[in-house]
C-alpha cells in the first residue's frame, strides 16, 4: 500500500541524519521516527477517506434516484484508492456485491463478494448465501464463521447462519450456532426465540428484523407481510376479549 511505504520512507529518512548526522541516541531516533510514520500514515488516511467518503454520498444520491449502474461505475473508479489504504478495495468489492444481490443480479454480485472485507458482515452473509444455493455446504459455513470472527455481536449474522444451516437439513449445528450466539450476547431475544422453537419443532421467525432481513432474498416480502398481519390479527383479538 502507498500510505505505508511512504510513511516507512519518512521514518527512515528522519531517523537516519538523526542517528548518523546529529549522532542523537538511537532509541530517541526512533523514537521521533514512529512519531513521523504515524504522522505521515494518519494524513495520508485522512485525505484517501475523505475521497472514499465523498464518492460514498454520490453514490448514495444516485442509489436514492434509481441510478443504480451509476453509483456502481463510481464505486469502480474508486478502486483506484485501494492501491493507497488497506481495506479499500474489500470495502468498494462489498458494496459493489451487495448492490447487485439486492437488485437479484446474483451472478454479477458473486465476484464482488468474494472480494469483500471480511467485517462487512451483510457482504458475508450474502457471500454465504450464494455458496448455500450453489449447493456448496461447506464453504457456506467457512464464510459464517469467518464473518462471526469480525462481528460478535451481530444478532442477525448468529441468526442467518443458524436459518441456512436450517435450510440445508442441519438442524443440530443450527442449534449450536444459536446457543454460541447466546453466549456472545447474552439475553438476546430474537436468538433465545428461534433457538426454542428449533428445539420444540418449529420454524424460526425472523420478521423482526425487517428491511435487513429482506435483503438476504431468503423469504419473500409477502410471507413477512402475512406474518405480520397475522400477529397484528391476534393482537387485536386479544384486545377485543379483553
Amino acid at each position: 500500500m502507498y500510505n505505508l511505504l511512504i510513511s516507512l520512507a519518512a521514518a527512515v529518512a528522519v531517523f537516519i541524519p538523526l542517528k548518523f548526522a546529529l549522532d542523537l541516541h538511537w532509541l530517541m531516533s526512533l523514537f521521533i521516527a514512529m512519531l513521523v510514520f504515524v504522522g505521515v500514515f494518519y494524513l495520508i488516511s485522512r485525505i484517501v477517506m475523505k475521497k472514499i467518503t465523498e464518492v460514498m454520498e454520490t453514490v448514495t444520491k444516485d442509489l436514492q434516484g434509481q441510478r443504480v449502474e451509476k453509483g456502481i461505475r463510481e464505486l469502480q473508479k474508486a478502486f483506484k484508492y485501494g492501491k493507497w489504504q488497506i481495506y479499500v478495495t474489500g470495502q468498494l468489492n462489498a458494496q459493489i456485491g451487495m448492490i447487485y444481490y439486492m437488485k437479484r443480479d446474483f451472478a454479477a454480485a458473486f465476484p464482488y463478494l468474494e472480494k469483500a472485507f471480511f467485517k462487512n458482515w451483510p457482504a458475508m452473509g450474502m457471500l454465504a448465501i450464494t455458496y448455500m444455493k450453489r449447493s456448496k455446504p461447506e464453504k457456506m459455513k467457512e464464510t459464517f464463521e469467518k464473518a462471526l470472527q469480525g462481528s460478535p455481536k451481530e444478532s442477525l449474522l448468529w441468526n442467518l447462519y443458524a436459518y441456512c444451516l436450517v435450510e440445508i437439513g442441519d438442524i443440530g449445528k443450527a442449534k449450536d450456532v444459536l446457543e454460541k450466539g447466546l453466549k456472545k450476547m447474552p439475553g438476546e431475544e430474537r436468538l433465545q426465540h428461534n433457538l426454542e422453537a428449533l428445539r420444540e419443532g418449529k420454524r424460526m421467525k425472523m420478521k423482526n428484523y425487517g428491511e435487513m432481513w429482506l435483503q438476504f432474498h431468503l423469504e419473500k416480502p409477502s410471507a413477512v407481510m402475512k406474518q405480520q398481519a397475522a400477529a397484528m390479527g391476534g393482537m387485536k383479538r386479544r384486545i377485543i376479549r379483553r
